[in-house]
Formats: structure tokens, sequence, C-alpha cells
């Protein structure tokens, strides 16, 4: 009981550690299933953070490259060829490489690898985008709206955009699976987010050698949660593209 006077300590209530570990323990007696709850924040949303930063890079270059074309279409393909030409897998180790020898902690790190993958991430983008700005832009709608005198602007934000809007959703619902498959790996290597914060590619760390998972197979239930998540993913990305584009049968359009 707290006594009159005594100012009210929140540390001092019950320090007794706790006996019940569902998911069972770490190798320094961490439960397992309170560090993988906080370790799918992180996971869970480094994907729309970076699908936010790669889009917005996608979107302007790819509708500047498709709409006005010429030069600038030229200049732009040339810049997405080189990204795209790039190893994507060796160009992202490397530069998590650099990161982690930076010996960035924290924060610092987290928005390290949200920009390493959204580095690597834009090009593809950029390049439907642009195919599907350069078809729209020969659309007899587009063609009328100029014919009004309609500004480029007001053409790409009322006209262009919301038809490549159905496109971008189901992308980015797509695209959010294999950033957390990144995201893992990169953890797991030792490459990506590291102490003070974890991910379930970090917590994955323990299960580093064949010897630990024989002994300690609960190691493994943080790689289960992204199984799952990817799977989530993928279903709704599949769910929303049948709903975007009812005469799509397994991926291919049907003619009539």
């Amino acid at each position: 009981m707290r006594q009159e006077g005594v100012p009210f300590d929140p540390y001092s209530i019950d320090k007794s550690p706790c006996q019940l570990f569902l998911f069972g323990s770490d190798k320094l007696g961490y439960d397992i299933l309170s560090m993988t709850l906080v370790g799918g924040k992180i996971s869970l949303i480094i994907g729309p953070i970076v699908i936010v930063i790669a889009f917005l890079v996608g979107i302007l270059l790819g509708g500047i490259s498709g709409y006005y074309g010429g030069g600038v279409d030229t200049f732009i393909q040339r810049v997405i060829e080189i990204f795209m030409a790039m190893p994507r897998l060796a160009l992202l180790l490397a530069l998590s490489l650099i990161l982690s020898a930076n010996k960035l902690y924290g924060m610092a790190t987290f928005w390290g690898i949200a920009g390493i993958l959204s580095l690597v991430s834009w090009a593809p983008i950029a390049r439907v985008i642009r195919g599907q700005v350069l078809a729209l832009r020969e659309s007899e709608f587009i063609s009328a709206a100029k014919a009004v005198g309609s500004g480029d602007l007001r053409i790409i934000f009322k006209h262009v955009l919301p038809n490549i809007m159905s496109y971008l959703v189901v992308a980015a619902t797509l695209t959010v699976p294999n950033l957390i498959i990144l995201e893992s790996t990169l953890s797991f290597l030792r490459l990506g987010i590291r102490a003070p914060l974890t991910s379930w590619g970090v917590l994955m760390q323990e299960a580093w050698f064949t010897s630990v998972i024989q002994n300690y197979p609960w190691f493994l239930i943080p790689g289960i949660f992204i199984v799952l998540s990817v799977l989530a993913f993928n279903f709704m990305g599949d769910a929303l593209r049948d709903a975007v584009d009812p005469f799509t049968v397994t991926g291919v359009k049907e003619v009539t």
C-alpha cells in the first residue's frame, strides 16, 4: 500500500518475472511472443513506407516519361534501364553492407533500410506506369480534354491518374509481401534492422544453426508469422485484382 505523501512510482509495483511463455523464451530469457508482436510492427510498417516512396518516384518519372514523350521519355527510360540492369539482390546487399558498416542504430537503421528498398523498387513501377500513361495519352477522352483547352496538370490529375489507380492499388498490395521478405532476409543476415529495434528477421537470427533449431524449434515461430503475412497480402492482392478486373481469369484476359 502506498503511503500518503510518497510520490507514485509505476516501476515499483511488481517487478517479479512472468513465468508463462506461450511461445517459449530466447537464450536471454525474453518472451518470444512479446518480441514477435513488437517485431511485427517493424516488419509490417516498412512495406507501406517503401511503397509510398517508391510509388511516388515511379509515378512521377513514369508519368512524365509517358505523357510528354520525346527526348524526356528517352532520357528517363535510359535512367530506368540503368537501375533495372543492376543485379537487384547484389545491389541490395551491397547498400545494406555499407549501411551496416556505418554503425547506425535505432530509427536511423530503419529509415536507411526503407531508403535502400525504395531505391531498388521504383524502376519497375516507373516502367509500367510509363506504358499505361503512354496508352492513355492516345485515348479519345484525352484528345477531347486537350481540345477544350485543359492544361497538362488538369489532364494528368483528373483523367490519367484515376484510370491507373486500380493498377496502383493492386500493385501496392502485391508488392508488400516482397518487401516483407526482403527486410526479413536482410535482418536475418545481420545487414538490416539492428538493436534496439527488432523485427521478425532479427528474431530469426536465433535459428541460424541447425543444431539450435533441433534443440529450440520454437525459435522458428517468427518465420511462421512471415509466411502467414506474405500469404495474407498475396490473397488480398489477388482478390483486389479480380475485383478491379473481373474479366481476368488466371491472369489472362478473356477474348470475346
